[in-house]
């Protein structure tokens, strides 16, 4: 068959470890075989960020921001151990806080549902989709520790000198801790307009929750802008498209969210959609079954898994040893993409290769084939526990029948 044509070339940004192997075989096995691949290619592995001193993470941001849409390998963040390891000039940030500041992005995380792993929550029937504001907040605070009898003060001074002073605590009787936090409305304004345009993407009510009753000032002014921008900007757009905004108190929507069936967006401050994507990961399965995309309110997007680089198993596989490394939500990265891509561009055959394959993917699951971590969660009767590489030629058998 002739191989699938790409108008536009999408941005490849490749990464380390055990999924770096993995991203080579899906593009092998999966992808290349079917369509005439055309990316920019960055390579983000740890090596080239530390010869380059992280340029490419940012020519990489770029080049996202020239071409709409980009996939992502998962990549280290390094710590102590990993100078030593990597010979590191320094401890470079992690690329993707890097490139979200670039795009002033939102990441999107939703799990990927299959017959036999069944969610820890019984009312779970459709997957929830967390959007994660990620600037600001603890991520970028100030803190530190205080000693008895000291008197902690917010001061913010303006662009005139003036001053303007609010007591935090005064210590008597012990010592402690103090920590300042920030954010800024266009970063809001930022979030709250990725969160519409991509409820309106996937035509999904999004609900948005945060704590404006007892932070009257920092919380509130979220769920200001929220509603706003809603009301002046997406409200009719909202009708339209037959879905909703729906605003309530953080403690609130955990309640509703436990208690629902799913199929919806949850919006989520810095801190909390870090701890709220977890939970939902494994209450849906794992990690290993979750997709995570980036999108800018300017609708730029970058697709990637939400797991890390499986160290273990890399470490496994360079002593040749066998691993059985899930490798769905890299495939779904590369699909995510290249249906975006597709649909950007106009050329619809693309896009529907890409929903073959996440076809594929979930059919071989769902017929008893998996990895090893799939293998312990899953409640099929006939099931069968395979490699990395056996996992993948599954998969293409099953792309092959369809294409």
């Amino acid at each position: 068959m002739a191989k699938i044509e790409m108008k536009t070339p999408l941005v490849e940004m490749d990464g380390d470890e055990m999924t770096r192997v993995i991203w080579k075989m899906i593009k092998d096995k999966l992808i290349c075989p079917y369509v005439d691949l055309k990316t920019e290619y960055y390579d983000l592995g740890l090596v080239k960020r530390n010869e380059t001193n992280d340029q490419i993470t940012i020519d990489s941001a770029n080049a996202t921001k020239k071409y709409g849409v980009a996939v992502k390998c998962a990549t280290i963040t390094p710590n102590a151990q990993r100078m030593t390891e990597y010979s590191l000039k320094e401890m470079w940030k992690s690329p993707n806080g890097t490139i979200r500041a670039i795009l002033d992005g939102t990441v999107f995380r939703s799990p990927i549902i299959v017959k036999g792993i069944n969610s820890l929550i019984p009312t779970w029937t459709k997957p929830i989709t967390i959007a994660r504001h990620a600037y600001g907040d603890v991520y970028k605070n100030s803190e530190m520790k205080v000693k008895d009898g000291s008197k902690a003060e917010l001061i913010v001074t303006d662009k005139e000198g003036n001053e303007t002073r609010q007591l935090i605590h005064e210590f008597k009787g012990s010592d402690g801790i103090i920590q300042g936090m920030h954010n800024i409305n266009k970063s809001i304004a930022s979030f709250a307009r990725s969160c519409f345009n991509f409820a309106l993407d996937t035509k999904q009510t999004i609900w948005f929750a945060t704590k404006d009753t007892i932070s009257k000032q920092y919380d509130h002014t979220f769920k200001d802008i929220f509603a706003d921008i809603f009301e002046t900007e997406y409200k009719s757009k909202f009708e339209a498209a037959g879905i909703e905004y729906f605003y309530t108190l953080i403690d609130d929507a955990v309640a509703r969210v436990i208690r629902s069936e799913g199929g919806y967006i949850w919006a989520c401050k810095n801190y909390d959609g870090d701890v709220m994507s977890d939970m939902v990961a494994t209450a849906f399965g794992s990690l290993g079954m979750m997709t995570s995309v980036l999108v800018s309110p300017e609708g730029v997007y970058e697709y990637e898994a939400a797991h890390g680089t499986v160290t273990r198993h890399y470490y496994k596989h360079l002593k040749g040893e066998e691993t059985s490394t899930n490798s769905v939500a890299t495939i779904f990265a590369w699909t995510g993409a290249l249906k975006k891509r597709g649909e950007l561009d106009g050329t619809p055959a693309l896009s529907e290769f890409a929903k073959k394959l996440e076809a594929a993917t979930i059919k071989t699951i769902e017929d008893g084939v998996m990895t090893g971590d799939l293998y312990v969660l899953s409640t099929l009767e006939n099931k069968r526990k395979v490699n990395t590489e056996q996992f993948l030629d599954a998969i293409n058998e099953r792309l092959k029948e369809t294409i």
